[in-house]
Order: structure tokens, then C-alpha cells, then sequence
């Protein structure tokens, strides 16, 4: 087996895929209230189709996958995509399968993806009021959000980690409550810079809240204290006033991390893409549908990392955000 390593020596273990671009919300940082036209049904990727991939990736040396979406909760057959890909040998055994989530819909199906393989719960969560809630997605469900938050504690995956984008004048007042929240889950909180990958292509700085200001406003009622060894994780870690409770910040606008970046990324329709930002994407279920052999596809893999950039840029007066939304590339 091969390490799928770029030109800048990065090896690539870590696999997103995205199993549909729809979403139950429609987050004001993130698509328009309308929401956005959908990738036709004949387009997406079928499950046969991406437990093909999904080989093809693990004999490149993936050992992890991440379910995204859109909302991958409404892909109709997500247990049996988790307990396919769960099954797959990779470099050190089966692959790993985690999922990033809204919680909609997880109070019926986390015992049910435990039980199919999946090892790790990443719940999104960015405030703890109802109303604001409202504001912000469009959609009345904080009651099922939390109600899927439990459903995934109780199911004993560890670790649980919640997923907070921090949003100047709508959710940065309540970062020591969601920390808070985090501790008496017994989950990992991540809080995450804004990134410019909102359908609208509205993102401003202006709004962004650094991941320093974070750190700042934490301090004020926590004593943190760095983890070691962050390796190729995009959190860097804090221990929680010398408890088992850690926070995260994601800042990959203001310290990008693209030095350590182990991930490569499939969209729903199959196209491959080697950064969250970037503009080119490579077809692989054209290939895959045209007949390609599992070589032919191993050679376009490595094409598309080999021609991965240094970094995304975004601090480079040139940069250009990205054609599609987060909801259309997968986190």
C-alpha cells in the first residue's frame, strides 16, 4: 500500500464524504431562506458507489471516514452506508466511520448507527435558546437537537463532540453557556471560525469572531491549559480547568492549519475535491459510471492530490471563495 502523500510531503488518512447536499435547516450563515437549488437524484453517488470509492481510498492508505452533508441524517439509508463502509479494511483494520451531524432525527437513529459501525458523534450546536435557534435556522427544532445530543451520549461513543460556529452579535455571548452545556454532556466543544463558504457568498470578517477572541472570552471563566500533541487535528485542544473536559478552537480563517492537513474530500455527486476551498474538483463518478478500473480511479486520487495547494489562501488579496456552499462540498 501506497500513502497518498502530496508535493509538500502531507499523507492523506482522512476521507469526507458527503452522502447528500439537502438540508432540514436553513442556517443564515450558511444558505438563503429559499434554500438552494439540489443536486438532481441521478447525480448523487448510489451506496454501491461509494463503498467502490471508499475501497479504492482505503487501499490509498484512508483510515477514516467522515459521513457529511448537507444533512446526511436524510440520506434513507445511512445505517446501511455506516455498516458497508464500517466493514472495509484499511491500513490498520476497519475503517473508522464518524459522522457530522445536526442531531435532527438523531434521538431514533444513534443506537441504530452505533450498532452499524459508527465510531464517533459530531453533533452541530450553536446556541442554547430557543428563539435564537429559531433566528438562525429558520426552523423551530432545538428541542430535537438536544433530544439527539442525549440520544448519542446514550449510545456510549466517546468521544461526543458538539460543533459551535461563533457569529459576532448572535451567538458570542453565550460561549461560556455552551461550554458549560459541553461539560455537563461529557462532550468535546469545538468552536469554529466562520469560513467563507455560505451559498450567498456574504461572509465578512466583520462578523467573524476569532478564534484569539474566543480564547479571550474563555479565560475570563476558565482556567485552560494547552493539550499536547495536536498532530493533524484542525481543534487546537484546551483542558477545562484541569478536568477531562476539553475545548476546541477551529480557526482556520486567522491560524489556518493547512501545514498538518490530512483530508481529502468526495461530494455527493462524486466529485473529488483536495481542499475545503478549493475551485477544481476531479470526476470520479463519470469514471466510476464510464467503467474505469479501480487503477484508473487510484491515478485520478493521486492527480487531485499532487495538485493540492500549499494552503486555502484566504488571508491572499486573490483569493476567491469556493462556487459551491459548505452544503453542496461536505465539512
Amino acid at each position: 500500500m501506497t500513502a497518498l502523500v502530496d508535493t509538500f510531503g502531507r499523507v492523506h488518512r482522512d476521507l469526507r464524504i458527503s452522502l447528500t447536499d439537502r438540508c432540514n435547516l436553513r442556517c443564515t450563515y450558511c444558505m438563503p431562506a429559499e434554500g438552494v437549488p439540489w443536486i438532481p437524484k441521478p447525480e448523487l453517488l448510489t451506496t454501491d458507489e461509494i463503498v467502490t470509492l471508499a475501497n479504492v481510498f482505503a487501499r490509498l492508505g484512508i483510515v477514516e471516514i467522515r459521513l457529511t452533508g448537507g444533512e446526511p441524517l436524510l440520506r434513507p439509508d445511512l445505517v446501511e452506508v455506516v455498516h458497508r463502509l464500517s466493514r472495509i479494511e484499511g491500513e490498520h483494520g476497519p475503517l473508522r466511520i464518524s459522522i457530522t451531524t445536526n442531531g435532527i432525527g438523531l434521538a431514533r437513529l444513534a443506537q441504530p448507527l452505533a450498532e452499524a459501525g459508527l465510531e464517533r458523534f459530531n453533533i452541530s450546536l450553536d446556541t442554547l435558546r430557543a428563539d435564537r435557534f429559531a433566528a438562525l435556522t429558520r426552523r423551530d427544532r432545538l428541542d430535537d437537537v438536544l433530544a439527539g445530543i442525549d440520544a448519542a451520549r446514550a449510545t456510549g461513543l466517546k468521544p461526543l463532540k458538539i460543533n459551535t460556529v461563533a457569529m459576532r452579535g448572535t451567538n458570542d455571548d453565550e460561549l461560556v453557556d455552551l461550554v458549560r452545556f459541553a461539560q455537563q454532556h461529557e462532550a468535546q466543544l469545538r468552536f469554529i471560525e466562520q469560513m467563507p463558504l455560505d451559498a450567498g457568498h456574504i461572509w465578512s470578517r466583520v462578523t467573524m469572531v476569532t478564534g484569539q477572541e474566543i480564547l479571550e472570552t474563555l479565560s475570563m471563566e476558565f482556567s485552560l491549559q494547552p493539550c499536547e500533541g495536536r498532530g493533524s487535528d484542525p481543534a487546537q485542544r484546551f483542558v477545562v480547568d484541569g478536568s477531562a473536559t476539553t475545548v476546541g478552537v477551529i480557526a482556520s480563517v486567522t491560524a489556518p492549519f493547512c501545514g498538518a492537513c490530512d483530508r481529502v474530500r468526495l461530494t455527493a455527486d462524486g466529485q473529488l475535491r483536495n481542499c475545503l476551498f478549493a475551485r477544481d474538483e476531479s470526476d470520479l463518478r463519470t469514471l466510476l459510471r464510464a467503467g474505469a478500473t479501480a487503477d484508473d480511479i487510484e491515478a485520478t486520487i493521486r492527480a487531485s492530490v499532487t495538485a493540492k495547494r500549499a494552503g486555502h489562501g484566504i488571508d491572499d488579496p486573490g483569493f476567491l471563495q469556493p462556487d459551491r456552499p459548505m452544503s453542496a462540498i461536505g465539512g
